[in-house]
């Protein structure tokens, strides 16, 4: 009982193979039908109405050609569910559409089988067999299966299975439209030259890899010399490319990797997230993807986040630093002070009217304004949420100060009309002045003029004022602003003299109150 193949057979309503006869085109699909045995005659089947009346068409000869009768396997062999002519169409699907195609497979074998339900009975009949790669019941002799499930019952229930299934399907709503194809094409991804259903590009990287090996043959017992057992040159070359294509291999599915780790083949929603980043944070994000290929997306994220909020307080360090230079002692007025220098830079140049070139000097271009960074939110005049709970409270005249845990040079609640008297401090008996210069103090520039005079006067770096200057205004701090030299002398332990003069100058400058 072999595997039936018909080169004309049609699709059926009911899904399946349909046989036609060859004379009076009746389908005999159902019923006894008779196949010429001749060679000359390839899949020509007959009806027994025509075979009975001797009928023939083309080169058929009833008188001469032998014949072979076809009846309905519908009879359970394996399973009480599965007739033996649909076990047979199960494995002609599988040799014609290969395994895994399960609703070609369902379609070849017809009878509104669904593709889970052949896939299912392909795998418990066959794959968990414990005769395998036999079924459980292989076995000629035994008829176990058909005493328990006769002919005419199994036929019937088999029946009544197709009705109600034909039923189910006419009833059943239509279904909704695909929104995608399901072919695994480069049209179908937003990303032009992926393949979402096989998970490979069509351009791969080292795509030319496989053209060193495409041609590579080994036969058995090649490539060992008989007489020394060593390999021989040619078979160690071939070993040798196979080391570089696996290697070449082995980088491309690293590559897929990181692009599948960090959500690259999102582009849409990448591309609505690099619009919202400035032009130097994007410089950034650009310069940090080589570190994406040694970390995972968490830790990239985070590692990037950092990146960039380093960068923006870098910026707002930076522009600080400019108004100081410029005298600017409250972050409202640098706020004036950054518009008002966006503006002259998008004003042009003037032109002299006896200048021959006015009339056609191209207009300067003007910059771009980027959005609103995080740069700008670190020197706004309402600071953020998150840096006003970490940033130490401050003196209100505290104008030109600087604290180790404060992002700014003090706050800016008293008006700038009010001048600040010149502070002069008093040099100390015996004391010399130290001229601090960039090469023996390099951190000079951290401090203003006037507190820079106070330290060459009393011989101290400007570290170590910074830390007494830390000391003494949290000490201030927990008395609402005062401080009394006893308290300050307890706080640090230095010469009374200088902490007299370093005292003196912070009541001058208004950041402590003398009482």
């Amino acid at each position: 009982m072999g595997v039936i193949r018909k080169k004309t057979v049609t699709r059926g309503t009911e899904g399946g193979l349909k046989y036609i006869c060859d004379v009076c085109s009746a389908d005999i699909t159902s019923t006894v039908r008779l196949r010429c045995a001749n060679p000359t005659c390839n899949d020509y089947d007959l009806c027994v109405p025509c075979f009975s009346n001797g009928s023939a068409s083309r080169d058929h000869a009833p008188s001469t050609h032998a014949f072979s009768v076809i009846e309905q396997h519908s009879i359970p062999i394996y399973t009480a569910d599965w007739g033996a002519d649909e076990e047979l169409l199960l494995l002609e699907g599988a040799e014609v559409y290969g395994l895994g195609s399960w609703a070609d497979i369902a379609d070849h074998i017809g009878g509104y089988r669904t593709k889970e339900e052949v896939r299912d009975h392909y795998i418990d009949t066959y794959i968990r067999s414990s005769n395998f790669p036999l079924p459980d019941r292989a076995d000629p002799k035994d008829k176990s299966l058909l005493d328990e499930n006769p002919r005419e019952e199994f036929q019937a229930r088999k029946k009544r299975r197709i009705e109600e299934r034909k039923e189910a399907a006419r009833t059943a709503p239509p279904a909704a439209p695909k929104q995608k194809p399901t072919a695994s094409v480069p049209a179908c991804h937003e990303v032009q030259g992926y393949m979402p259903g096989r998970l490979e590009f069509e351009t791969e990287f080292a795509n030319e890899a496989e053209e060193a090996v495409q041609h590579m043959q080994f036969e058995p017992g090649d490539g060992l010399n008989p007489r020394t057992g060593e390999l021989e040159p040619e078979t160690e070359l071939k070993m040798v490319v196979f080391d570089i294509y696996n290697a070449r291999l082995t980088t491309r599915a690293e590559r897929k990797k990181v692009i599948f780790e960090h959500h690259l083949l999102e582009y849409r929603k990448n591309a609505a997230l690099d619009k919202k980043r400035t032009k130097e944070e994007r410089d950034l994000q650009n310069k940090t993807k080589p570190f994406a290929r040694m970390m995972n997306h968490k830790d990239f994220q985070e590692f990037s986040s950092g990146l960039e909020y380093e960068h923006n307080l870098r910026q707002a360090i930076a522009q600080l630093q400019d108004w100081r230079h410029m005298r600017i002692g409250d972050l409202k007025s640098g706020e004036k002070y950054e518009a008002e220098k966006q503006t002259r830079a998008q004003r042009p140049a003037p032109t002299g009217s006896l200048d021959r070139q006015a009339g056609v000097r191209p207009a300067k271009p003007v910059p771009p304004i980027e959005t609103p960074s995080a740069t700008t939110a670190l020197t706004a005049p309402e600071l953020p949420e998150r840096l006003k709970v970490t940033q130490l409270p401050l003196v209100p005249s505290m104008l030109n100060g600087q604290t180790k845990g404060s992002p700014t040079n003090g706050a800016s609640n008293v008006s700038t009309s009010n001048v600040k008297t010149q502070y002069s401090v008093t040099p100390i008996t015996g004391v010399t002045p130290l001229k601090l210069t960039s090469e023996n103090a390099t951190d000079s520039q951290i401090l203003p003029r006037e507190e820079l005079e106070l330290c060459s006067t009393l011989r101290i770096m400007p570290k170590a004022y910074l830390v007494i200057k830390e000391s003494l205004l949290r000490e201030a701090m927990k008395t609402g602003g005062n401080l009394k030299r006893k308290a300050a002398r307890e706080v640090c332990k230095i010469d009374a003299s200088k902490l007299s003069r370093i005292y003196e100058f912070f009541v001058q400058s208004g950041w402590v109150q003398k009482v």
